[in-house]
């Protein structure tokens, strides 16, 4: 898989504008939701001249990630006699980035794709990596292939449209990105969370070097699945349930719980256990989860795509920045991190 270069800003409108005035583009198409055809495609125009593009509109939601959701995008394709030689520029969240590099990749066996992420969360990391792909029923992304995007442009514009609750989402990722990888990156976020346009950049920065360290994922990238073991399993459980979170919301959670876990199997120390779980606990509006609904997460971790010869793993903390992979987790110890858990928020 290629690696590919992220742009931030203004550095982004050249670049964009070469690639879809090459004149090895035969058409080029705009996949929006919902909301981003309404509050962000006119900020895009007012960015680029969009006037030769075809819009594809999807619905919005997490609940709409679906092979479905893919027909449509290909029906439009079809309809208009898109070749391979069409460019799909994906503009939204990263439900939306991720189901569009899908999409596009397995259009024709593959068609060009922009991504240009409009939340913080498709910012700092659905957009980039090159993981694409779409949910299977209640279970996240089990459908999908590794296909990197021509670039990523991220440009802040795009978070001024978003609610406080999808800025906080967002920043799970980048508190996650600190905990594996580099601790000053956690204490910046953590106390200078404002400062977004710089922390992007960095956050970005980590997610780059992990994956050119290992595009596929057959081990160093398994790092930045820290916290979403739990987190996708305690995603999906509440994924049809009126207290559904939004995935940051669900990762922060598996982060206090991973963070424990790490405490309990691999000697995280008490005092950095303590450094995680307090600015997790003060930063989010955690959920109560009820304990009769401890072990059908339990049994949704099984699904996990990090899983071999039906063990399952997650990732765990030696200390705040330095992460392993592959660390073996039992029911056991899931129970231990959900009372650990209870006690924290209650």
């Amino acid at each position: 898989m290629k690696t590919h270069q992220v742009y931030f800003n203004h550095s982004g409108v050249q670049p964009f504008e070469e690639l879809v005035k090459d004149s090895g583009i035969s058409k080029a198409f705009v996949l929006c939701d919902q909301i981003t055809a309404e509050l962000c495609l006119p900020v895009l125009n007012e960015l680029v001249d969009l006037r030769e593009f075809t819009l594809i509109l999807i619905p919005t939601g997490e609940s709409y990630k679906t092979i479905e959701t893919c027909n449509i995008v290909w029906a439009q394709l079809t309809k208009v006699n898109a070749d391979r030689k069409a460019l799909l520029i994906n503009l939204g969240g990263g439900v939306l980035t991720d189901l569009g590099g899908f999409a596009a990749s397995c259009y024709k066996r593959g068609i060009k794709f922009i991504n240009i992420p409009t939340t913080l969360l498709a910012m700092v990391d659905a957009s980039t990596g090159g993981k694409t792909g779409v949910d299977f029923g209640s279970f996240k992304n089990q459908i999908g292939v590794f296909s990197a995007p021509e670039f990523t442009w991220v440009h802040s514009i795009f978070l001024k449209s978003l609610p406080s609750n999808q800025i906080r989402s967002g920043a799970a990722e980048m508190i996650k990105h600190g905990l594996i990888y580099d601790s000053k990156h956690f204490d910046e976020v953590i106390s200078n969370f404002n400062d977004l346009t710089s922390l992007i950049s960095d956050s970005v920065s980590i997610k780059q070097a992990v994956v050119a360290q290992d595009p596929t994922e057959k081990g160093l990238r398994k790092i930045l699945n820290f916290g979403h073991t739990l987190g996708h399993a305690i995603e999906s459980f509440y994924l049809e349930t009126p207290a559904s979170l939004l995935h940051g919301e669900a990762i922060a959670v598996g982060m206090i719980l991973e963070a424990y876990l790490s405490h309990r199997e691999l000697g995280l120390s008490n005092n950095e256990l303590v450094a995680i779980t307090n600015p997790i606990k003060s930063f989010y509006d955690l959920p109560i989860i009820d304990p009769a609904d401890y072990q059908d997460i339990i049994e949704l971790t099984k699904q996990d795509k990090k899983n071999e010869h039906g063990s399952v793993r997650f990732v765990g903390l030696k200390q705040i920045g330095k992460a392993v992979y592959d660390v073996p987790l039992e029911a056991e110890g899931i129970l231990e991190a959900f009372s650990y858990y209870k006690g924290i928020i209650l």
